[in-house]
């Protein structure tokens, strides 16, 4: 099948972000702020963060989750899209790159919009579960530990209520997935996952060429 999607070199993507991007200062300073870490590499890219702005908009959702909040930007662009009485619940284990999100959500003033939990986000998703949760969520975005993407899946389809939407981050591993002589436990989770969502019949999917691959799954 001859290949249809487009490459971005440097002008085209320059050329895409000044025809699309409408990237807030505040968002900026983040990115930068970010970008001084080791673990920058971490960071969704500001037009995925602006395309899932459009998404929660698009859905109208008023409740969200996040697994794999790193230094808050994806969180910042989820509550940011969240009606005033919209609420984000944002699962991670790391105080030191949450505490920046933390200051930028402060700045951002919609702090009051997420809730943190510093924990292991099967612990936190079970909690979510166990308190009658399940069914109420309309968005929820995974970019956490790949050895555990199965169980975020799992658990963010029975949060969702029908219709909701899950995006997926990650899911072509800088082109790994695809190759068979790269099979690390975090690209055979990955390649078991997409493998799993292509055939799985409570969603109608997507996976897409955006950033490091992004799956979209409304649950039916």
């Amino acid at each position: 099948m001859s290949r249809r999607s487009i490459d971005l070199n440097d002008r085209l993507y320059d050329y895409l972000l000044a025809n699309s991007l409408r990237e807030k200062p505040l968002f900026r300073k983040l990115r930068e702020a970010t970008a001084k870490l080791p673990m920058a590499g971490m960071q969704i890219s500001p037009e995925q963060g602006q395309f899932m702005m459009l998404l929660v908009e698009l859905i109208g959702a008023k409740k969200a989750i996040e697994i794999g909040t790193f230094t808050g930007y994806s969180g910042l662009c989820v509550a940011t899209a969240l009606p005033a009485k919209g609420h984000l619940w944002c699962c991670d284990v790391s105080e030191e790159y949450t505490s920046l999100a933390r200051k930028f959500w402060k700045q951002a003033k919609i702090d009051k919009k997420i809730t943190l939990t510093l924990a292991p986000a099967t612990e936190t998703i079970a909690k979510l579960l166990q308190s009658k949760h399940a069914g109420t969520f309309d968005f929820a975005f995974i970019d956490a530990d790949k050895s555990n993407y199965d169980a975020y899946y799992e658990g963010a389809l029975k949060l969702l209520r029908k219709g909701g939407l899950v995006a997926i981050d990650n899911v072509l591993w800088g082109g790994s997935v695809a190759d068979p002589e790269k099979n690390s436990p975090d690209t055979r989770a990955i390649r078991k996952l997409n493998a799993k969502i292509h055939k799985d019949k409570r969603v109608s999917a997507s996976l897409l060429p955006i950033g490091d691959g992004l799956t979209l799954a409304r649950k039916r």
